[in-house]
Formats: C-alpha cells, structure tokens, sequence
C-alpha cells in the first residue's frame, strides 16, 4: 500500500490549490483523479474566470466605491441564512468576504493573475436595499478566463510534481475511504482504463483493477453534481420551487457527478444544505457539444424582453441580469418549460455575452486586438455563430414573422400575435420622452450611468420595432445546471464534520463539494464571481490546516 502524507482527491482548481498548498508546507502530496489528464482544473478550465473583489484597485479606477462592510451586508442579504445549520456556512462567508476585501487580490496578483479593466456587474437584485444582489459592479474577468485562473495553480503544481513532492494518479476513482477507528487514514477505489478523449468528453468507465492508499489526511476536492440531473432532481427543493423542469441543459461534463459526496456520507461525512442549487435561466443548447446536453449560458445586458411562454412579461424585478433565483423560483413554480428573450440585433451586438473560456476566444488567448473588437459595431463570432447555428435563436424582420418562428420552433400556438405586438408597443412608448413609468427601461438608463455599462455592456436605448436596430430575434431559453450551493459541512479549518457534530479526524473537504467552504457559504443565493474564489479561498484553508494538523 502506498503511502503519503496527504491525498487529495480531485485534480480541480480546489484540489490543485489544496495540493500546491500543502507541498509548499513540505508535505507529500498524492492527486487523485477519475478524469485522464486533459481534464486538469476541472470546471475552472470552462469558466468565463470571473473572480468576486471588495474594493480593488479596477474598482477604483472605474470610480466604483465599495467597502467590506457594503460587500458583506449585500452578501447577508443575499444568503438569507435562516437555518440552525448554517452556523459554519456563515462564519465561511464572514472569513471569505473578508479575504476578498484584504489579501486576495495581492495573493493572485503574485501568482500572475491579470485582470480585464472593465468591472462587471452581476446579480444587480433590484430590489430594495435589504434585498439580494451586488449593490455595485464586482465581476472581475480574468486576463485568460478560467484557464488563466487554473494556470496560477497547475503551473506550480507541475513544477512541484517534477521535484517529487506532489504525484499525479489519474484515472483513479474513489470509491471509499479507510478508516482506523474515528480517524479517515487513506482511501480504496477503482482504477479506470486510459480513455483518450479530448477535454470535457465522456471517459470510459470500464475498470481495470483497484487500488488503496494510506495517508494521514485526506482532502476531498471532489466538486458538484450539476452533470448528474437524476441527483438533482432528488435534491430539488419542490417546496421552494416547484418542481424540477422535465428539460435542462447541462452546464458541466456527465463526471461532474456528485458521487464523492455520498462516499463520504457513508463514512459519517454530513451534507447539509443539499436542496441549494445554482441553476441558470439563459441556457442555450450548444450548437458544437462538448458533453451530453452540453449547455451554454447567455450572460445578459438589462434590455432584452422577458416573456414566458404565453408571451406575458416576467414580473418586476424579473430582468436579464438581475435576479437568479428569483426568476428560476418564478418559472419553476409556473411550470414554464422554456422562457423567451425577445430583442434586437443592435441589442445583441452590446448585450449578450456567453459564458465560458471557449465561447470567449479573445479574452481565453489574451488577444488584446481581438478584444478590443467588442468595442466596435457588430456582432462577436462566438453570438454569431449562435445566431447562424443555434437551435434556440429564431431571427426574423417583422414581429408576426419572428411570433410565428418562434411557435413553429416549439411546435405550439401559445404565442398570439396581437397580444406580444401589444407588449412590444407598451415597453416601446415608454421611449418616447425621457419619462416613463417602465421598470426595466429605467434600469437600462440607470446602468448607462456606469462607464462600464456604457462603454461595453448596455446598449443605447432604443424601440425594438425600431427597422434601424433590426432584425429582431427571439431567444428561447432554458434551464441549465451549474453549481451544488450545499455540500460537506467544515469547519474554519476545513475539517469535514461528522453527522454527530464534531470533526472527523483526518479528512477536509474544499471547493464545490464543501458548498465552497462550510456547507455552503453562499446561503441560497451568489453574488456571482464567488465560485472560483470559493474553491480557491477554500482549497487554501483545508491544504495548510491539513499540511499543520499532520506529524
């Protein structure tokens, strides 16, 4: 049986962090992964590399004045902690605000993270004060997106393996965990056969024999289930949503799987908060799939129109880019299959962005030509092609043209013709003047304020039957599975609770299968941007309590 100090199991951005952070303590560090190597970094890699910072210097040039104390309470506000079991979820949340407002900037900024100068703004709530939402842009892109994020870790992580302190074992799976009385010593599973696949593609799972190791901890970087929709629809919270969609697209690979999560359940593990899930509701079927039900996530600007299936608007504050999980609730609860977006291309060319390292070629290869592009007039390739290619985009020159595309393509007649005209024309008069009682025309001239939105983000608000800013396009769009909120219960240090309340000696868990720290630090809803900071502020924390805890 080999032996090691620490094994982590997981070779995602949590785990290359908990590994990179423990080998650099002098620990022996043994990575385990089920996926072949192409998959180092996991969902990171697929990330648009967006990272949530309170107060940091991009803020500050774009005259965006944040503070811990702003950043923390629209966190609270957001979480809606209101559980007994959401003590350590909130002290993770606390610990993690504040890392984001002191030390992680200049920590990434020294491991070589560079970031685009234009700050996003994400979940803008619009509610009142109290309610969900960031009260200022704090979306931070990546220089790179999510590959230049898992380049921080996995390049020294490599050189650590070259030195022999970090060994990589791919194609592992872990199946179990070894344990001697209380204390976790090590790990069992299946060894798979070598599938050559390129990065994200389904890898066999024929099994060509067993393995057991031994270690002193081991660090479970497992990351979420959102590939698995059997899990999460058992997981569904039908008393907070309804119930689960028949149809949703899926925002990650079929081995994002959740099934380390049970593992250690029936080691004594506890999950807490499984019923907190992070589903988006701008998922587009992938023209060019990667994976199974590979979906693509639209990530609006304010101006395009909601409508549900019978052609009714989605109600206040139910905008693009507002509220997540207040327009999933909406939706779920309706028993809507599909909602629809209904814009123009003038705005498309500003407005939709698509999130994913592939879907955004000239930020993913830091082209700062290609990048610049988005400044000009026109549509980026990568919406384009969605528009050419994408089975969910009906584009049309007249309104009773696109109505009529958009009942062929779902093979209905729910849309009526006069009713949406109607609609249209309502949203469209609230252009004439600078007045007007319309929400959502508001907000687009509220954002417009911000040199961000303006510069890159929100289009010039215009009428959608205006002939200049056609064609007009309608969107149709889905649900996509994306993050597991809830997961394995920790403690400060990354310790995995036991079902009886006190920590199991020798195991940690980080990343997504910890609900990015403590069972889930972002309470029922994110503030966007916290993903990747979770796995890396988490991956951190249980790879130096594991590297100080052990002889």
């Amino acid at each position: 049986m080999l032996e090691t100090d620490i094994i982590v199991v997981g070779a995602g951005l949590a785990g290359l962090v908990a590994a990179f952070q423990a080998a650099q303590q002098g620990k022996k560090v043994i990575l385990l992964e089920q996926e072949p190597e192409c998959n180092m970094g996991g969902q990171a890699f697929w990330s648009f590399g967006g990272l949530f910072f309170v107060d940091s210097p991009e803020q500050r040039r774009m005259g965006i004045r944040d503070s811990l104390d702003l950043a923390l309470r629209d966190w609270m506000t957001t979480a809606g902690f209101d559980r007994q079991e959401d003590h350590w979820p909130r002290r993770w949340a606390e610990a993690y605000v504040h890392f984001a407002a002191t030390e992680k900037h200049r920590w990434l900024s020294k491991l070589g993270l560079r970031i685009f100068p234009i700050v996003g703004w994400a979940e803008r709530g619009g509610a009142l004060a109290d309610g969900p939402g960031n009260s200022v842009p704090r979306f931070h892109v990546t220089w790179g997106t999510g590959p230049g994020v898992v380049e921080l870790f996995e390049r020294p992580v490599r050189q650590l393996a070259d030195e022999g302190r970090i060994t990589f074992k791919f194609r592992h799976r872990v199946t179990g965990l070894v344990k001697s009385g209380d204390t976790v010593t090590g790990v069992h599973g299946e060894i798979l056969e070598d599938s050559a696949i390129s990065r994200g593609e389904s890898s066999s799972r024929t099994v060509v024999g067993d393995f057991q190791l031994k270690a002193q901890a081991v660090i479970v970087t497992s990351g979420g289930l959102g590939g698995n929709h059997d899990l999460v629809r058992r997981n569904w919270p039908t008393e907070r949503l309804g119930p689960a969609p028949e149809f949703m697209v899926s925002g990650v690979p079929k081995h994002v799987d959740g099934q380390m999560l049970q593992v250690v359940e029936h080691s004594g593990g506890r999950i807490i908060n499984p019923d907190r899930m992070w589903h988006y509701t701008e998922g587009l079927r992938n023209h060019s799939p990667i994976w199974p039900n590979h979906g693509i996530r639209v990530l609006p600007g304010p101006s395009s129109l909601w409508l549900d299936p019978h052609g009714n608007r989605l109600p206040v504050p139910l905008f693009p880019g507002f509220d997540t999980l207040g327009t999933l609730s909406h939706i779920t609860r309706n028993r809507y299959p599909y909602t629809w977006f209904v814009l123009t291309r003038k705005i498309i060319a500003r407005e939709f962005a698509l999130s994913g390292s592939e879907q955004n070629p000239d930020l993913t290869s830091k082209s700062i030509q290609q990048t610049l592009g988005r400044l000009l007039p026109g549509v980026i390739p990568p919406v384009q092609a969605f528009m050419d290619r994408g089975e969910d985009f009906v584009v049309r020159d007249s309104l009773p043209e696109l109505v009529a595309g958009m009942n062929a393509l779902t093979g209905n007649n729910w849309l009526d013709p006069q009713h949406v005209l109607q609609v249209v024309l309502d949203r469209d008069r609230q252009l004439d003047n600078p007045f007007g009682k319309d929400a959502q025309v508001t907000y687009i001239r509220q954002t417009r304020a911000y040199l961000g939105d303006r510069l890159s983000r929100v289009a010039v608000p215009h009428r959608i039957l205006d002939p200049r800013a056609g064609p007009l396009i309608a969107v149709r769009m889905n649900i996509l599975t994306r993050k597991t909120l809830g997961g394995l219960e920790t403690d400060l240090q990354g310790r995995v609770m036991h079902q009886s309340g006190t920590p199991v000696p020798g195991l940690y868990a980080a990343g997504e299968v910890a609900g990015f720290g403590g069972g889930g630090m972002h309470g029922y809803r994110a503030l966007e941007g916290t993903f990747l900071g979770g796995c890396i502020f988490s991956g951190r924390i249980a790879g130096e309590w594991a590297a100080k805890d052990i002889l």
